[in-house]
């Protein structure tokens, strides 16, 4: 999905994560095989003995018994149980962000979840529990519950933890749907519930996924949904292009505002090491209202160019009927992302934004937004990073307060820690 200057010391964070994420799920673990069983060759039975005895080999009298051993083991394996498909996981993010422009109220403006200034943030601490459906015939489900001072609250959709006045809580059932393959074709896949939009090119983050950069962008703010609930079918077309068609209730919405529906596609393409995402979504998202339709269309491209980097690119456009006093609006902006792997476990990654907001839609204001980030990262074993973020952030309006007024810029520095279990 799609945000002056005075030196500032980091101050470390560490979170913890209390035992339980455009990416894999763990395979189920298996049942451990129960103890082979050893068998006792069968005593020989004594016969009257011949007038003229013939020798036998000693091979004749010992072979039935290794057969007789693996039949028994295989029969006292332990059945598989229903549960042990069910994987439970984690993930917690904690950060500190400071404003060098020292606002008033003590907030970051046209910021997606680090709103917070000079705060020690538990932004999100994350449960998922799921059966995954990877194989055709096969049915599963997933859920992931979130609680914290940042995120659940800004991503809460409206009609379950989120009130009509636009009132959330610091809980949220961030996805909750159900899943199964068919058996017929190459494996139409069918998800039905609430679950993250297919829109952007960063993530809400997870314990299967997470961004290079700890703020969010503008576009991932500001142009596209977080959450959908509804039904979407996905279907590989071939062997490098898949498809999705979706149904939901809108853009943030449990509990639909109108009569109308929302309407979302995908194309995913993968060739080499690139791979493209062109997305759209659109329906009545004005409250009351049917026929005043919401479209955006969203484009994705990454690419590896090596083992050591990685680059991505990011745009948007949305238009909305009657959405503004005087008519229609529109919105736009594009989005560069670069990654460098110095180590194994260092890396540095940097992000550069524009987004037009011509009618004042979207961020409240008609004004040209831009912004450029840098994030350095250090990943301490497999379950633990820690990582900065330096954010310059820049309008053609003043709209970045201050501590006495308002400016056209806003300067950030934070730091910030993730567990993943």
């Amino acid at each position: 999905m799609l945000e002056r200057t005075v030196p500032v010391l980091f101050v470390a964070v560490t979170a913890t994560v209390a035992s339980a994420q455009p990416t894999p799920t763990p395979a189920a673990p298996t049942p451990a095989p129960a103890a082979e069983l050893e068998a006792e060759p069968e005593p020989a039975v004594e016969e009257p003995a011949p007038a003229e005895p013939a020798p036998v080999a000693p091979a004749v009298t010992a072979e039935p018994a290794e057969p007789a051993a693996t039949v028994t083991a295989t029969a006292g394996e332990a059945p598989a149980r229903w549960y042990d498909a069910i994987e439970v996981n984690g993930f917690a993010s904690v950060a500190f962000t400071y404003n060098t422009n020292r606002p008033a109220e003590k907030e970051n403006q046209l910021r997606a979840f680090d709103t917070d200034d000079g705060n020690v943030n538990v932004d999100v601490i994350e449960l998922v529990i799921q059966k995954a459906a990877s194989d055709p015939g096969q049915a599963g489900f997933r859920v992931d519950l979130t609680a914290g001072s940042s995120i659940p609250a800004a991503a809460a959709s409206a009609g379950l933890f989120r009130d009509a006045d636009g009132n959330a809580q610091d809980f949220d059932l961030q996805q909750g749907f159900v899943s199964y393959i068919a058996k017929a074709g190459k494996g139409l896949r069918i998800d039905a519930g609430k679950f993250v939009t297919h829109m952007g090119y960063e993530l809400i983050e997870g314990y299967d996924g997470y961004n290079d950069n700890y703020s969010r962008s503008i576009l991932f703010g500001f142009a596209i949904p977080f959450t959908h609930t509804g039904v979407k079918l996905s279907y590989p077309l071939t062997d490098k292009i898949t498809g999705m068609l979706m149904v939901a209730n809108g853009w943030d919405n449990v509990k639909d505002n109108n009569d109308g529906k929302t309407f979302g596609a995908q194309l995913v393409g993968t060739f080499g090491k690139v791979t493209g995402y062109l997305n759209y979504v659109g329906g009545p998202e004005q409250d009351g209202n049917n026929g005043n339709f919401r479209h955006v269309l969203d484009l994705v491209v990454t690419a590896a160019v090596n083992d050591k980097v990685s680059l991505g690119f990011n745009a948007d456009y949305g238009f909305e009927k009657d959405a503004v006093m005087g008519g229609d609006a529109t919105w736009a902006g594009a989005a560069l992302y670069a990654k460098l792997a110095a180590t194994d476990a260092l890396s540095v990654a940097a992000r550069a934004e524009i987004f037009d907001d011509a009618d004042g839609v979207r961020t409240g204001a008609p004004q040209r937004l831009i912004e450029a980030t840098i994030s350095p990262a250090l990943k301490l074993g497999d379950n633990f990073v820690l990582r900065g973020d330096v954010r310059f952030d820049t309008s053609d309006e003043e709209s970045y307060m201050t501590d006495d007024g308002t400016s056209k810029q806003q300067l950030t520095l934070a730091v910030n820690a993730i567990g993943i279990l």
